[in-house]
């Protein structure tokens, strides 16, 4: 990757001591997240993460100058509802009931509009010179839905009810679709912004959620609900352990509105249809640049897909909503599991004439376009390696998406295939080179330049733009790391690899500190990634919940520990076949996998298997749970942060039943598996000493884990070898600066006293 020296990047390094980095200093690292191109493509918007408060940035997308910020709120403030003026020279945001306005060149944001301070649900019209939004209050005076004109500076009331949803523009801007409730009955109305008239076009006794425009204007989707009452469904428990003040709360998925049978009927009018497969709405993702509506191929045909044979077939179809025979795009099946992140599910090209998705059927994550009438699918992608992100080009000529390669699995490059009319004859070309993580391309506006995220050993996640042509010079927009941080100390990993349990060689990456003595024994650290499905990279992790454990293992060679991180099966960036074969097994190999870096580490001649400790968040807790109570006497010290104690308590969470069952099934049905994963149960196993750390607002793996976690510890009488820190509304990934300086400050004395570097 070649680098041209933007105003962010272009910082002279000074000859100077090289120096420790501090807790603090990694805390001050920011994250961006969210970027997006303004609409004229002179600038990036995106999000910093400053020790848990994220705002809204802009920067120039040729780099010339720096970042500035957009908002100032010291509660954080994130992208969601924000738009863009028609010169793409004022950003709107909503914050604290209303809408804000604020130059790209930063400044001090000021209410949009004098009725936008009291405002909520903003809709920009497609052409940029009107919002539609709601006032008011279901519970209070009843819900008003305006329109405000920009160039006239004046607002419009469209209509008042006890209930309003949507509002939804047509793609011409001429009209607005919206819901409101009518005494009982919920009605679908289109509002002409010319004649100035609204037209009721359907009327039901149930629910009827935010209608969707087609493509082209001429009609709308809708659901009519089955419940009249919706939302979440809450559970809730008082274990005996914790005592009956004390209640937990699990979350299910709502009903109401967003549960029941979609239907389509004409922009004018009519009789609806109800859109066949079409109940609880559609499978398919979308992703192709057509935002709401992004499932719809034309007037007549809808995107769809369903699953059979207990979920291990996949068959996306164009469904005539007029009743007509569906068309079969493609099929997947899976003989274990779908176990594939981070792809393209069901993009459709933006003039509808591709449908593009990823499938692993050779192995390997692959990018497939088909023609949404129909056709014989086409592999674009042929090269061993997981193709992720994949992004249509505004004219649907072009693809960008991010790929690493079997041999380079910690690398990731921007590629492009230009398609033109025929994707059988695509040709692709490498965008990036080099070292590092590129990810998640964006096309600029005028699809000649593409905005991404960069990664390598020396720096942390920040935003790049390059052409969108072969071997591209790039430049870089933003600098996350603080000007203090020595990059010259910071270390990379090296890829390697051990046999697991069944003589599967398991990748994995190792650290070792700089100058180490090798003539010596050292002090080691096993280090598993959470979520099961995730990877580690050739340097910084792109993603900021895992970035924050990098950056720390980079403090923790510092003081002096080698650093080990597996990449046990279950983890992508390997292919499907290692991915998937956790099928049956969790806790089982796959657990031995991470734990079995231990005797790999004796094979270094440098590193005392007396002196090593081993932690993990969440899946990786679970792991370090695991390794403590399978092999006691293997690891002096372990840390569990947030880890999963029992996958039978985590299975009858709803949040998590269907991740559980889709790999190993219910407790009803697979005892002995649920019985191997339940760490818990086992601690009287535990001989070295054990720091637990959790959040009490953790959704992903609810506080419940880590109660009663620490009440079966007591009770096998480990409580002199047990200390734990609950951290109060702290969620799964540790966010807030004062949570992570504790946290790192913590884990930091904990293996000093126990290992000793």
């Amino acid at each position: 990757m070649v680098l041209l020296a933007g105003t962010a990047a272009a910082q002279t390094t000074k000859a100077r001591t090289p120096s420790k980095l501090t807790i603090d200093q990694l805390i001050a690292i920011k994250h961006p997240s969210g970027q997006q191109w303004t609409p004229d493509g002179s600038h990036i918007v995106f999000t910093y993460d400053s020790g848990g408060v994220n705002n809204l940035w802009a920067v120039p997308s040729d780099g010339r100058s720096p970042a500035v910020a957009l908002t100032h709120n010291p509660n954080g403030q994130t992208a969601a509802g924000s738009f863009w003026s028609k010169d793409g020279q004022t950003f709107y945001f909503p914050q604290n009931g209303g809408l804000l306005a604020v130059s790209i060149n930063g400044g001090t944001p000021h209410t949009a509009w004098a009725s936008a301070a009291h405002g909520r649900n903003f809709a920009l019209s497609p052409d940029g010179s009107h919002v539609a939004f709601l006032m008011g209050q279901p519970q209070g005076d009843g819900v008003t839905l305006m329109i405000h004109d920009f160039a006239a500076n004046t607002d419009q009331s469209i209509a008042h009810s006890s209930s309003i949803a949507g509002p939804s523009w047509s793609p011409d801007a001429a009209k607005l679709a919206f819901s409101m409730m009518k005494g009982t009955s919920s009605m679908l109305v289109v509002y002409n912004t010319t004649t100035r008239i609204p037209t009721e076009i359907q009327s039901s006794d149930s629910t009827i959620g935010a209608p969707e425009w087609s493509a082209d204007g001429s009609s709308l989707t809708y659901t009519v609900g089955t419940a009249r009452t919706g939302g979440p469904i809450l559970h809730y428990s008082s274990p005996p352990e914790v005592g009956s003040k004390l209640i937990f709360v699990a979350t299910e998925g709502g009903r109401g509105g967003s549960v029941g049978t979609t239907f389509m009927i004409p922009a004018t009018g009519g009789t609806p249809r109800q859109v066949a497969g079409g109940r609880g709405g559609f499978g398919g993702r979308g992703g192709g640049r057509g935002g709401r509506g992004g499932n719809t191929i034309d007037a007549t045909h809808i995107l769809s897909t369903r699953t059979s044979n207990r979920g291990l077939i996949r068959t996306t179809e164009s469904v005539d909503v007029n009743g007509g025979p569906a068309v079969v795009l493609h099929v997947d099946t899976a003989s274990k599991m779908f176990s594939a992140v981070n792809t393209t599910d069901n993009a459709i090209s933006p003039d509808k004439r591709w449908l593009l998705y990823t499938s692993d059927a050779t192995g390997w994550d692959q990018i497939y376009v088909v023609p949404t009438a129909g056709g014989t699918p086409v592999q674009i992608t042929k090269t061993p390696g997981e193709h992720w992100r994949a992004v249509w080009s505004h004219d649907s000529k072009r693809i960008a998406w991010d790929a690493n390669t079997q041999a380079k699995p910690g690398t990731r490059q921007i590629e492009v295939a230009t398609i033109g009319d025929n994707p059988a004859a695509a040709t692709i070309v490498s965008v990036t080179s080099g070292s590092g993580t590129n990810t998640s391309p964006q096309w600029s506006p005028d699809d000649k330049r593409l905005l991404f995220q960069h990664t390598d050993y020396q720096n942390s996640a920040d935003l790049y733009v390059a052409d969108a042509v072969a071997n591209a010079k790039v430049t870089r927009l933003t600098s996350s790391m603080p000007a203090s941080i020595d990059k010259s100390q910071l270390v990379a990993p090296q890829l390697i690899h051990y046999p697991g349990p069944d003589g599967k060689m398991v990748p994995a990456w190792l650290f070792v500190p700089k100058n180490l003595d090798r003539s010596k024994k050292h002090a080691a650290i096993v280090w598993i990634h959470p979520d099961g499905v995730n990877q580690n990279y050739d340097g910084w992790h792109p993603d900021r919940n895992e970035a924050v454990y990098y950056e720390f293992h980079q403090y923790l060679l510092q003081q002096g520990y080698v650093v080990i991180a597996p990449d046990y099966r279950g983890s992508i960036g390997y292919g499907r076949d290692w991915r998937n074969d956790v099928y049956m097994d969790v806790g089982g190999n796959d657990a031995k996998d991470a734990r079995l870096a231990r005797t790999y580490l004796g094979t270094l001649g440098y590193v005392d298997l007396n002196r090593v400790g081993v932690w993990g968040l969440s899946y990786g807790g679970f792991f370090t749970l695991q390794s403590i109570t399978q092999e006691p006497t293997w690891f002096r010290a372990a840390v569990d942060v947030a880890g999963v104690s029992d996958f039978a308590l985590y299975y009858d969470d709803p949040y998590h039943g269907g991740w559980t069952t889709s790999r190993i099934g219910t407790p009803q049905e697979n005892p002995e598996v649920y019985a191997k994963a339940a760490p818990m149960s086992h601690v009287d196993q535990i001989q070295h000493p054990l720091l637990i750390l959790q959040g009490t607002a953790d959704v992903n793996v609810p506080f419940i884990h880590t109660v009663l976690l620490v009440d079966h510890l007591l009770k096998a009488g480990k409580g002199d070898l047990v200390s734990y820190m609950v951290y109060p509304g702290e969620f799964h990934y540790f966010d807030r600066a004062f949570v992570v300086r504790d946290a790192w400050q913590r884990v930091d004395a904990f293996f000093k006293k126990n290992l000793t570097p």
